[in-house]
């Protein structure tokens, strides 16, 4: 039951940031939506600092330097949402992390997965590839989405081995996780008032319910991740994680109109093949 919790718990964070992406692309205005989705976690994390033990000083360097790749992550994600499609971006933002993040974990935090686990990641990144290319290679009026998706990607990368350190040190996952998104929250909020000024909220009335619905749910997927990378290893944890692209592209085809396509469905049946992989592998 236990080590069922893990897998569970990832595959819940991925429905839940599938749909907070979904919402955060469905407002019209990307900078008035990321705006919302921070305030909105900001202040959940404030009632959560309240509610969770101090983390421990040993994890605060991890913390921090997730808080600023988080930040980066955001920017990057934002602006390729602006440029290129739901359907495409998505997919190479959260496809191009699992496989730097099993190098990261083996490199920097000592953990060795096995063959099983590393050929259960390669068939998930397969089946990314698959799922973000699926309309073709990129024109070159494209590389600037495509270049802030792959950016996005190697940000998630690197908070999530950054995370894994922390929360492993931190002696409370609540307390990590709230703080992170208490520190991180208001950072692009206040970008976002530099750039606009004082009008950047004036009529956004009708995005706020979906800006607010979206900050929570991002911030209970990534706290489920982050309790689940105290439990178990990154790479595996990573690669279920990156199953949010399946649902990604139910989304793309059903809200937004996109052509799932063959090579799509294929793709994602290659996913799960991997998670089937990875589940037998790490019982």
């Amino acid at each position: 039951m236990a080590a069922a919790a893990v897998p569970v718990a990832v595959l819940t964070a991925a429905v839940l940031h599938a749909v907070w992406n979904g919402l955060a692309h469905r407002i019209e205005d990307k900078l008035v939506g990321f705006t919302l989705i921070n305030l909105a976690y900001t202040a959940c994390a404030v009632v959560l600092v309240l509610l969770n033990p101090f983390p421990a000083a040993a994890a605060w360097p991890y913390l921090l330097a997730s808080v600023a790749m988080q930040v980066a992550s955001q920017l990057l994600l934002l602006r390729a949402y602006q440029l290129g499609d739901f359907g495409q971006m998505y997919p190479i933002a959260r496809g191009s992390a699992p496989l730097l993040v099993a190098v990261l974990s083996v490199a920097l935090l000592g953990e060795s997965p096995g063959v099983g686990e590393l050929l259960g990641v390669a068939v998930i990144s397969c089946g990314l590839v698959g799922l973000a290319f699926a309309k073709g290679i990129p024109g070159r009026a494209q590389l600037p989405a495509l270049a802030a998706a792959l950016g996005t990607g190697v940000m998630i990368a690197a908070y999530t081995v950054s995370d894994g350190g922390g929360v492993r040190h931190a002696g409370t996952v609540g307390g990590y996780v709230a703080w992170l998104f208490l520190l991180q929250g208001p950072v692009l909020a206040l970008i976002a008032r530099v750039r606009r000024g004082p009008g950047l909220l004036a009529g956004a009335g009708p995005a706020v319910p979906f800006g607010l619905l979206g900050g929570v749910l991002s911030l209970t997927a990534y706290g489920l991740v982050v309790w689940a990378q105290s439990r178990g290893d990154l790479a595996t944890v990573a690669a279920l994680r990156e199953t949010s692209i399946v649902i990604a592209a139910l989304i793309a085809a059903v809200v937004f109109r996109e052509r799932l396509g063959r090579l799509r469905m294929a793709a994602s049946a290659a996913v799960l093949a991997g998670i089937a992989v990875l589940e037998l592998a790490h019982p």
